[in-house]
């Protein structure tokens, strides 16, 4: 469009950094005036708290502005950040189990190290932080009143010392448009080729000017409603496959109950199957368990979950006076999203299992019977026994799997509001000097219900069933009710008097709040200047007190351990408060300027000392500056030291037994036939039983249930900050002869010492079982942190088994190192159009974690794995060409993800390098289908088409992945459970296929 080719691009752009943005349009220093806006708004500049026009600071930023947000569409503010190639996938719509309703970002991936999930990336809406959605700190994507954002601002050099904790990573700053006058209204739409996942978003923008605009209002509607895609209805994600040969899991949706463990397949006279015994119910027997036995957990997951979402968002100000203007805002969000899961069921869960029961077929009785010794006499009294007091009342301790199907699918509806008001005076105190004054206070509340669950005592009370003299089934305990429940039956032999006896939906509250006042002053430092240079010294010194509280109040049953069926955990009560009091300051000190080889010569500086209720003292410090010895070539520097205070979750939780990933069990059946297998090698099967499993199950535990394990994890009060230190490097090019063209190359080291962290549990069970890590295959600590089932030796189970326990601790270390590089440059092609050309990339270098000194410092770069989770690309990219004629645009978006690998096995016994050495500790590769162990690199096309058809009315229509490009197929349980989902990665990977939108916008 003529307007935007006519824009230029300024190298003194504050948070700018032209080639680090997917915009065709430069961001400057101050705000672009709105139309009918005053001219003189608010100056807003990432990485800093100065404001002056003429600034720019050392830090890289990356923006995505006006004509990005308009070719994306966007439904949501993740959608403009997902494709960055600094941001790695975090918590969002393509997250189904492990999801919270929410949409997260992750800089540089440090959010994700080990088994836990640190807030190390800050989110912010016009530099103000943004009351977090619960414990963790995380602040969901989801309440960002997008229609108001006029461009996010991504600072990816660690912002700590302007900010505050949680910018270890950076921070993004979602700046909304000032000053709007007029009516803007917009709709969108989008689907998919096959006809789901539909995306509404409308949008009405309202604002005015008065008193001579001294004044101004602004009110902003929106509404979001987008439809869920299933899992199965991509050929990718009809059902799970094995990651051990690739063939189909769960070729049915309803399943036999499967008895994994106890009693063993031994026991029960079968041969040993990974898989457990599996009742036949055309048969009524018990037989080996097959792959095809399991359950299809795909058939009603998400790989886009749905949400619906109304959003307010208001702001005024007034000039009271020429040095006093008063301002305040306020932004109310209601997001109504859904989860959604497997049928819920018994889970190997250990339950009592009475030889009367009332549904036992008697081949399958006298199978049970064998298990625990009974003769045949025996056998036939227990069949008949009247109460559980009668002396021929036997029962069998079992582990039964079998997915209630009946009940449908497990729904997990998370309901939140969201309000955040904030309010404040400023102004100037001098002409180059400005104060601000401000307070804020918002709060999120969370309803969480999960339907469809049940309950695990109800469950229980139902198996203790028996026949009455009529042949009727009747409970032993017909308290509240009771019906029994029939386990051994196909499909539909669970009725609805049966569901209604063990259904359970069960709530859970979250509320959490956030109050902030502060102030701060900056400008020019009395003046104070070089002798070189023209230009003051700017500074800036403020203080800041901010109080975040958050509860978690469960109800009764979520309170106690494996009630609610399916959750493997218990939900505790928990609060926790955290206050810090905070003074910071900033100076930019221009040295030289207009001086051969010295264009401009500035350095920078800040520092900030908190004050926490938790943790104590801390500092944080920046020092850096940037070097331009001709116009145009600037070379750019920045070191930051960052210290991060434990969030509420990681102080105050209390312990939890729940779920975690795990491909194969070192212990579990199918190693028979693998080199050091239990059974064929004394030590190992020795280890097991040191770990906790009984000596009989010895060859007989089960492979994790749905590639997951139980995992006991707390807060520990007694954490203290974390450090990072992070350093950029780079150069900015945008040289004279070729005056539409910027270049940006940056290195980006970051080291976080003292990590907060949680071993990955792949790590704990590799440092116990591996003869890499444990050559001697003796007991060590490692094997202290796992606690195996005492009925069937998996890690598996209901509370009374812990399975690898996850401390956390200030043990671990991050390091993480790369190149950003980012080019725009423009044709002018004649009066009317032109090109427009783009390219963003991050090449990472290497990302390392350790989670303690005795584990191994493990090297994710360019690995997927259930340690590594998400594929870590050594390099990702995209790039924008964009064709403008007269009011029409026509633009395509590259995207582009490099090759990945399964992460590599432990190095052999004998060649195991020093434990601050990076190491791999993947799978062994006999346990994986050849056709998994690599992901191609993949390249994604998105078409936009552009129209202002008048002043007033403006057409946009694109098409996502525009060549339908098919996901990689690697398994359902190679990587963690919450981004392996539909046998691919769909946060990372589309999932969807190919998908239509249409925009159109009004404006007055």
């Amino acid at each position: 469009m003529k307007k935007i080719i006519d824009s230029k691009l300024r190298l003194g752009a504050a948070p700018l950094v032209l080639g680090l943005a997917l915009v065709s349009t430069p961001a400057f220093a101050q705000d672009a005036a709105e139309e009918g806006a005053s001219s003189q708004p608010e100056i807003v500049v990432t990485g800093t708290l100065i404001r002056r026009p003429d600034l720019t600071i050392s830090s890289p930023v990356t923006v995505v502005g006006t004509e990005e947000i308009q070719y994306k569409q966007p439904n949501t503010a993740e959608d403009l950040l997902r494709d960055l190639p600094s941001v790695r996938p975090a918590l969002g719509p393509a997250v189904n189990n492990g999801g919270d309703g929410s949409s997260q970002v992750d800089l540089r991936g440090l959010n994700q190290a080990g088994s836990n999930s640190s807030q190390r990336t800050l989110v912010l809406l016009d530099g103000r932080r943004i009351v977090p959605f619960g414990l963790d700190g995380f602040t969901d994507l989801n309440n960002i009143p997008i229609a108001l954002v006029e461009r996010v601002d991504v600072l990816t050099g660690g912002a700590s010392t302007v900010y505050g904790a949680d910018a270890v990573a950076g921070a993004v700053n979602f700046v909304t448009k000032r000053n709007f006058t007029g009516l803007d209204a917009s709709a969108s739409y989008r689907i998919t080729e096959r006809g789901d996942g539909q995306q509404f978003r409308a949008d009405v923008v309202m604002g005015a000017s008065f008193d001579d605009d001294r004044g101004n209002v602004v009110l902003a509607l929106g509404y979001t409603d987008r439809k869920p895609v299933f899992s199965v209805d991509r050929e990718v994600g009809r059902f799970p496959r094995s990651i051990a040969n690739g063939n189909f899991q769960g070729a049915t949706a309803a399943v036999p109950t499967i008895i994994q463990g106890s009693p063993s397949n031994a026991a029960l006279g079968l041969a040993a199957s990974d898989f457990g015994a599996a009742f036949d119910p055309v048969l009524g027997v018990f037989r080996p368990a097959l792959q095809s036995d399991t359950y299809n957990t795909n058939e009603f997951q998400y790989v886009q979950a749905p949400l619906e979402r109304f959003n307010v968002y208001a702001q005024a100000r007034y000039e009271i006076s020429d040095n006093v203007e008063a301002y305040a805002s306020g932004m109310f969000t209601r997001n109504s999203a859904r989860i959604q899961l497997a049928s819920t069921g018994t889970f190997s869960n250990p339950f009592v299992i009475p030889i009367s029961n009332a549904y036992l077929p008697v081949a399958a009785r006298n199978q049970l019977c064998g298990a625990i010794g009974l003769t045949a006499a025996q056998c036939t009294a227990a069949a008949t026994a009247t109460s559980r007091t009668d002396p021929n009342y036997r029962e069998v301790a079992a582990s039964p799997g079998r997915r209630i199907v009946e009940f449908g699918a497990r729904g997990n509806q998370v309901d939140s509001n969201q309000f955040q008001i904030q309010g404040g005076l400023r102004g100037n105190i001098t002409e180059t000097l400005r104060y601000d004054v401000f307070g804020q206070y918002g709060e999120t509340t969370q309803n969480q219900t999960r339907e469809n669950w049940g309950s695990y005592s109800r469950l229980q009370q139902a198996l203790l069933s028996r026949r009455d003299a009529n042949n009727n089934p009747v409970c032993y305990d017909t308290s509240n009710g009771c019906v029994p429940i029939n386990l051994f039956g196909p499909l539909g032999s669970i009725n609805s008097d049966m569901l209604n006896f063990i259904d359970l939906d069960a709530q859970i509250r979250r509320v959490t709040k956030l109050s902030v006042v502060g102030a701060n002053i900056s400008g020019d430092l009395f003046g104070i200047s070089s002798p070189f240079s023209d230009k003051a010294v700017a500074f800036s010194l403020g203080v800041e007190h901010r109080n975040l509280s958050s509860r978690s109040n469960p109800d009764a049953p979520s309170r106690i351990q494996s009630e609610v069926l399916g959750t493997g955990a218990r939900t505790p009560a928990d609060f926790g408060r955290i206050t810090v009091k905070e003074i910071f300051g900033e100076l930019i000190v221009p040295i030289v300027e207009d001086k051969p080889f010295f264009y401009d010569l500035s350095l920078e500086a800040g520092l900030r000392y908190s004050d926490y209720n938790t943790t104590g003292t801390s500092t944080t410090w920046k020092a850096g500056g940037s070097w331009e010895p001709v116009r145009g070539y600037k070379i750019r520097g920045m070191y930051q030291v960052a210290a991060r205070s434990p969030n509420i979750q990681e102080l105050f939780q209390s312990p939890v037994t729940g779920l975690n990933n795990l491909g194969t069990d070192p212990c579990q059946a199918s190693q028979l036939g693998v080199p050091g297998s239990p059974t064929a090698n004394p030590q190992l099967a020795a280890l097991c039983q040191y770990t906790g499993a009984p000596a009989a199950s010895i060859g007989n535990i089960s492979s994790p249930t749905s590639g997951q394990i139980n995992a006991t994890t707390s807060g520990n009060p007694n954490l203290d900050v974390e450090r990072a230190k992070t350093w950029t490097l780079g150069v900015v090019l945008q040289p004279s002869f070729v005056p539409s063209l910027a270049l940006t190359v940056d290195y980006f080291n970051i080291k976080v010492k003292d990590a907060i962290s949680n071993p990955a549990a792949g790590d704990i069970l590799n440092g116990c079982y591996s003869t890499a890590l444990n050559p001697s295959q003796t007991p060590n600590a490692f094997c202290d942190l796992i606690k195996r089932s005492p009925n069937n030796g998996s890690l598996n189970g209901a509370g009374e088994t812990p399975g690898v326990i996850l401390a956390g601790s200030n043990l671990g270390q991050i390091e993480t190192a790369g190149i950003d590089l980012g080019l725009t440059y423009r044709l002018d092609l004649g009066e009317d159009s032109g090109l427009r050309f783009s390219f963003n990339g991050t090449w990472l270098d290497y990302y390392h974690f350790q989670a303690t000194p005795n584990a191994i410092n493990r090297d994710c770069t360019g690995y997927y794995s259930t340690n590594c989770t998400n594929p870590r690309a050594e390099w990702k990219w995209n790039s924008r060409l964009t064709y403008s004629n007269g009011p029409f645009d026509i633009s395509l978006m590259w995207n582009h993800i490099s090759s990945v690998r399964l992460e590599p096995a432990a190095l052999p016994a004998g060649q195991r390098p020093a434990l601050d050495v990076p190491q791999t500790a993947g799978p062994n590769p006999a346990n994986i289908f050849d056709a998994y162990e690599r992901i191609k690199a993949y390249d994604y096309f998105d078409l936009t088409v552009a129209a202002e058809v008048n002043e007033n009315f403006t057409f946009t229509f694109g098409v996502e992945n525009l060549f339908d490009k098919k996901p990689p197929v690697v398994g359902a349980t190679i990587g963690g459970t919450a981004f392996n989902n539909a046998n691919t990665f769909p946060s990372l990977y589309d999932t969807i296929g190919r998908s239509y939108s249409v925009t159109t916008r009004l404006k007055f």
